[in-house]
């Protein structure tokens, strides 16, 4: 039967082409993003808890899906997640404290200051106080962004640290010169292509590259001292790169306890100065949110994913990183 109809569906698409004559049939198969929804994962009464997501690479681009064979729906990048979030949680007065979940190696150098201003912007204009939780990894940019919090929870298991700055580039000489290719640049100064994929850096270049990774270190460093009330000498110290576990991120004075997202959630009650509260989520519709252990935006794994974050970080050029690459 099918068989039959499909050559007169056939026939009637031509014919509506012909009626339609210079114009042009268009689909929009664009997937549509949709304004946030609130939905409460346990707990009663009037006062809120937000649970805000912070989790994967920090970035104002969203990664692109490398590997993908179907349709994704349409991500939205970090920040414009995170600010939109918080334009939400400001006009509810019912919000009395943030919860927010770090699950992220880090991100690039302003995506994670602008994350860490808005929200310490919108903790002391809402004076709404703000726990930070990290799960497994809360590294680099995702340590730097806790800062903004007035408490910082690690689970028992978590890794942190690696405060430090780095550049992540690429150097195809070898394989163009496998290849017998040589670009041509004309530039109009020395270090005009400074950082250019097609050649190695000069000494004078990784000097340069060098002093712009000291600054914003040295801004990482400042904010870890400020925040955590560290002596700037220990803070340099601790400052080395490394990352620690939970026990000696404590000892250290880079997080203020151990424990499990229920913990967090209490010391959000007692700062919040309320019993009981709503613990609420802010999703787009198809989102699977029924917990506050479910992710805003599932995102693809395994190998997609390191190729999309390496085509992302590293393929447009030179960019400095709070990022733990091992």
């Amino acid at each position: 039967m099918w068989t039959r109809r499909a050559p007169l569906s056939l026939l009637a698409l031509a014919v509506a082409l012909a009626i339609a004559g210079c114009s042009v049939i268009s689909v929009d198969l664009t997937p549509r993003i949709r304004p946030l929804q609130e939905q409460t994962v346990e707990g009663q009464g009037e006062a809120k808890i937000l649970i805000m997501e912070l989790g994967g690479v920090l970035s104002d681009e969203a990664l692109p899906a490398v590997l993908s064979l179907g349709t994704r729906p349409e991500r939205v990048p970090t920040l414009v997640r995170v600010r939109e979030e918080i334009k939400k949680a400001t006009e509810d007065k019912q919000v009395r404290a943030v919860v927010l979940r770090i699950n992220s190696p880090g991100g690039t150098v302003t995506a994670s200051d602008i994350i860490f201003h808005e929200l310490d912007a919108f903790r002391r204009a809402a004076k709404v106080p703000i726990v930070a939780v990290m799960m497994d990894l809360a590294a680099s940019g995702g340590y730097y962004v806790a800062l903004a919090a007035d408490t910082i929870v690690a689970h028992p298991t978590t890794v942190t640290g690696s405060i430090g700055t780095i550049m992540i580039g690429v150097n195809a000489q070898g394989l163009l010169d496998k290849l017998g290719l040589s670009p041509t640049t004309i530039k109009s100064a020395e270090h005009k292509d400074m950082g250019s994929p097609f050649r190695t850096l000069t000494p004078d270049e990784r000097a340069i590259f060098q002093s712009v990774i000291d600054e914003m270190h040295r801004q990482f460093v400042a904010k870890v001292a400020d925040r955590r009330r560290l002596p700037l000498e220990k803070a340099q110290a601790l400052a080395n790169g490394q990352v620690y576990t939970a026990p000696q991120a404590l000892a250290n004075g880079l997080i203020d306890r151990i424990g499990y997202m229920p913990d967090a959630l209490e010391v959000a009650r007692r700062a919040a100065g309320v019993r009981e509260a709503r613990v609420v989520v802010y999703h787009r519709p198809r989102e699977y949110r029924a917990t506050y252990y479910a992710r805003a935006e599932a995102s693809a794994g395994g190998l997609e994913t390191t190729l999309a974050q390496f085509a992302a970080l590293a393929g447009s050029g030179p960019r400095f990183f709070y990022l733990w690459w091992p």
